[in-house]
């Protein structure tokens, strides 16, 4: 009696109503919510909540009706169910029932054959931000044991939507599932939204999905994944059934421009002419929300000057650019369709720069294309005494484009010569502040390139993948592979594959000889690591990662194919690794002596481990 009393008063103050209903067990008792009753949310809550809820076996149905045009949306604001155990099959749990069919008269309904989309356990941080249905209908079903405990069940709100707001602006393909075509023409915006299926619900599984944009002669494709969530982790996108994959060009035979997974915010393309192709496959048993995304045909810039520049050296000095003498200011903008290389330098340059001069230089790429900054001089005036950091002294300041905005990567100041940077895009900007000024203050002269090889200078680059070079020993037996924009600091948000194809009787061998990768063992997402790893096959999610400042490094691969895979995330940075590598025949790995190797593959971080000398000259690079 004392469940039922809580549950009246609940509807009570919810102003909804109790009936019967189907469920799964006819023991449950159910709620309906068809109406906010003019607010914007309304909201839904366990019995007896924010008390602990009665520990004796109960079910209780929360159904969501909303109209045929809308779509239900649940926000859990505090959320305490009892985990039993990690995948939440016993005890007290949550299902959530995302697509519910209407059938004849009366409430929707679900039976025991129903599937639910997922099962809820655990505090708020195990709850979903949102939940969304497919249609017009959602259900949840809160099953309660018989284990006493202190969780106090869950409280949030609840919002109907109109699914119209969600739709693709393209023009759908006939006989297709989630195929679009947008088209460039004077009647029709230049600019639009596209969406994956059922989104912000998940989407289905088994499904491949074309987006094709076509744009007239002298434009360009802008395309912006504002959010997409497939899969939590920082697994390779090689190792992910769900992906986004996106062509600069008519079809999936094009250069690769990006290969989406994981969680994204605010990730942006630019193509360099006008067909992209963005091809969404889903083939996972967990499909996650997918994707929302917007597009704009763009004009190309046809200005004849490499760069715009705020104020120029009217003069033809072939000193560095003049500054204002009213603001005592600069600021450069240097695009890959008019110049893929070229020198910037400080205002006057070799000449001491003036006084509070402050210069922003912008750089703009597209496609594939990074920005590579190359420091050739640097001499900024130095603070005596001054701290380490390079507030309130002379100093450059390198931005990158995170999630939409800009970030600061990292500060420059004193005299030292700069590693090479790399932008973890197609866009990179720079600020100079020079407060102070003497004699022999040259500034800096920097090169600039507009790069598509990552500053990767060996192997064969595979224009299938983004970033991925092949190594075969048909072609060159042994070699060196560094890490993007070695010996500079690697890119931000990056993933570069290595593959290794020896003959049949062939295995590869690295020496690492430099490794400095950002992250703490076992270089999992938690710990935010940058990492690298080694496969022996193409799709592999079970071997160990490496991360970490390591004096030496080997591996040795089990046959002869070997993936080796960096990825950066977007946090800290590091520079990298070079190694050489070497293709043996099993005969030629039998005439060394090896130590023997844990199960768990410890002892290749050993920093002793010591090569026979006979096979450290085999693989000396000349």
């Amino acid at each position: 009696m004392k469940t039922s009393t809580a549950l009246i008063l609940l509807v009570h103050l919810s102003l909804h109503t109790v009936d019967e209903g189907q469920a799964v067990d006819p023991s449950c008792r159910c709620i309906r919510y068809t109406s906010t009753y003019g607010k914007e949310r309304g909201t839904f809550s366990s019995p007896d909540y924010p008390r602990p809820y009665s520990a004796h076996p109960a079910c209780y149905m929360y159904t969501f009706i909303a109209a045929s045009h809308q779509i239900v949306e649940i926000f859990f604001t505090d959320f305490d169910i009892y985990k039993e155990n990690l995948d939440c099959t016993r005890g007290d749990f949550v299902k959530v029932y995302s697509e519910v069919g209407v059938h004849g008269p009366g409430p929707p309904s679900i039976t025991e054959y129903s599937m639910w989309s997922r099962v809820l356990c655990g505090n708020r941080a195990d709850a979903p931000p949102a939940i969304y249905s497919h249609g017009p209908v959602l259900i949840l079903e809160l099953n309660v044991g018989t284990k006493v405990t202190n969780a106090t069940g869950f409280i949030g709100t609840f919002k109907f939507i109109d699914r119209r707001n969600f739709e693709t602006d393209g023009i759908h393909v006939q006989d297709t599932w989630c195929d679009y075509i947008f088209d460039s023409n004077p009647n029709t915006p230049a600019h639009g939204r596209l969406y994956s299926p059922r989104y912000p619900s998940s989407y289905p599984n088994n499904i491949r999905c074309n987006y094709h944009f076509k744009a007239r002669k002298y434009e360009r494709i802008k395309l912006v994944f504002e959010e997409l969530f497939l899969q939590k982790g920082d697994e390779s996108c090689l190792n992910r059934a769900d992906i986004v994959k996106v062509y600069d060009g008519r079809s999936s035979t094009a250069p690769m421009l990006s290969i989406l997974c994981n969680e994204v915010v605010g990730y942006e393309i630019m193509s360099t002419g006008p067909d992209l192709l963005v091809q969404f496959t889903a083939n996972s048993n967990m499909p996650g929300q997918g994707f929302k995304a917007r597009y704009q045909f763009q004009m190309e810039d046809n200005t004849n000057a490499d760069t715009l520049k705020a104020s120029t050296d009217d003069s033809g000095s072939s000193f560095g650019p003049a500054v204002s003498a009213a603001t005592s200011s600069c600021h450069q903008i240097f695009k890959s369709d008019k110049s893929k290389n070229g020198t910037i330098t400080s205002p006057k340059y070799p000449l001491s720069y003036l006084p509070n001069t402050q210069c922003h230089y912008d750089f703009f790429g597209r496609g594939r294309e990074r920005v590579r900054l190359v420091f050739e001089d640097f001499s900024l005036q130095k603070i005596t005494g001054h701290t380490m950091d390079c507030d309130n002294t002379d100093s450059i300041d390198i931005f990158l484009y995170v999630e939409g905005r800009l970030e600061k990567m990292v500060s420059l100041c004193r005299n030292e010569l700069p590693k090479p940077i790399m932008s973890n895009g197609p866009k990179l900007s720079m600020i100079f502040r020079g407060l102070h000024s003497l004699r022999n203050s040259r500034g800096f002269k920097i090169s600039y390139a507009f790069v598509t090889d990552y500053a990767i200078k060996s192997g064969k680059q595979l224009l299938e993948f983004p970033c991925a070079f092949a190594y075969n020993s048909s072609e060159r037996g042994r070699g060196v592979i560094t890490s993007p924009n070695y010996p500079g600091i690697y890119p931000r948000d990056t993933e570069c594959n290595y593959f290794f194809y020896g003959n049949r009787d062939e295995r590869v061998r690295l020496h690492f000889t430099h490794f400095d990768i950002e992250g703490v063992i076992p270089c999992k997402a938690v710990s935010a690591s940058d990492y690298m790893q080694f496969s022996s096959q193409m799709v592999d999610v079970e071997s160990p990662r490496y991360c970490g400042q390591l004096n030496e490094l080997h591996f040795t691969s089990k046959n002869n194919f070997l993936k080796l895979t960096f990825k950066s995330n977007d946090r800290l940075d590091a520079t990298g690794f070079r190694a050489e590598y070497i293709f043996l025949r099993d005969s030629e790995m039998h005439s060394m002596t090896m130590p023997e190797f844990a199960d768990n593959g410890a002892s290749l971080l050993a920093p002793i481990l010591v090569w026979q000398i006979t096979f450290m000259k085999l693989i000396e690079v000349v």
